[in-house]
């Protein structure tokens, strides 16, 4: 995990300075709305994980398991060919691909990463809005399997923060359609389907690096230039306070399990798709979020 938090630290300010120029950029050459407190709340999110939490909390839950897989590897995969390296790069767009999907149909990892979908705004800011609780779920579970394999650890998750890096510039409303490349990558328009709250857009696109991991399995769909994009949670969260950005989700999800009338039923509430939780009619034609949570219109 230390080499996904050292690259990341290091490239923050850059990405701070570079969201910065865009909303400047915004105001005062395209003269676009731009809202500056979502702005601050979003650097105070990515300043208190970097400087605060990650200082406090220098160890993942699923470190043991990282480690645990690495002692008993079936094979070493050597990084010393352009092969190894984009098979690397490869293996762990797919493991994200999981991670992410899994975070939005796993309420668990759901309530760290509805903190990044809070923005009600689409900019370059937006992008490093990730919570700071990120490491108490055991997210970097989804990088096991190739840790399993060979691959090690340091590796796998400097790889991982490049595929995070990668993303940043995906988070620009301004930057139109790529051509050929949407076929293969995650580009910016596949990106504002992703953070689109519309029905029709609703949980789509999970890739990092590529898009084609979508494709395959089902999940993806085109912006259409007919049906803008909105953006932020289905019930938007208003708030710009940076405490509540952070766990108003899991406040949700604490209520939940209190109502949830057996053990069993605050499993299923832990580890089902969001608004599965007990105050939500089985039979309602829609699933919805309680406390600011996305909604998952119903298909047909």
């Amino acid at each position: 995990m230390k080499p996904l938090i050292s690259v990341l630290q290091f490239a923050l300010p850059a990405v701070i300075a570079i969201a910065t120029l865009e909303g400047l950029v915004l105001v005062l050459v395209m003269r676009r709305d731009y809202n500056w407190r979502a702005y601050w709340a979003s650097l105070a999110d990515a300043l208190g994980r970097q400087y605060l939490v990650y200082t406090l909390l220098p160890l993942s839950i699923a470190q043991p398991l990282v480690d645990l897989a690495w002692s008993h590897r079936l094979f070493t995969v050597p990084l010393n060919s352009v092969l190894s390296v984009v098979v690397l790069v490869i293996a762990q767009d797919f493991s994200y691909y999981w991670f992410h999907r899994a975070s939005h149909r796993v309420r668990w990892f759901w309530a760290t990463h509805a903190i990044h979908h809070s923005s009600n705004e689409f900019n370059l800011a937006a992008s490093y809005r990730f919570g700071w609780t990120g490491r108490l779920t055991g997210a970097a579970v989804f990088y096991v399997p190739m840790i399993w394999l060979g691959f090690a650890p340091g590796p796998v998750f400097i790889a991982a923060a490049i595929n995070l890096l990668y993303q940043f510039w995906l988070h620009a409303e301004w930057i139109p359609k790529l051509g050929w490349l949407e076929y293969v990558l995650n580009t910016p328009s596949h990106h504002r389907v992703h953070h689109a709250c519309n029905a029709e857009y609703l949980d789509r696109n999970y890739g990092g690096i590529l898009i084609v991991f979508d494709r395959m399995f089902g999940t993806f769909v085109a912006e259409r230039d007919e049906l803008p994009c909105h953006y932020g949670l289905v019930k938007p969260l208003r708030s710009n306070n940076p405490v509540i950005i952070a766990f108003h989700e899991w406040a949700a999800l604490g209520r939940d399990l209190w109502r949830a009338p057996t053990w069993c039923a605050r499993f299923a509430c832990l580890v089902g798709p969001p608004g599965d939780g007990p105050a939500v009619p089985t039979a309602a034609p829609a699933k919805a979020y309680d406390g600011g949570q996305k909604v998952e219109a119903a298909a047909g």
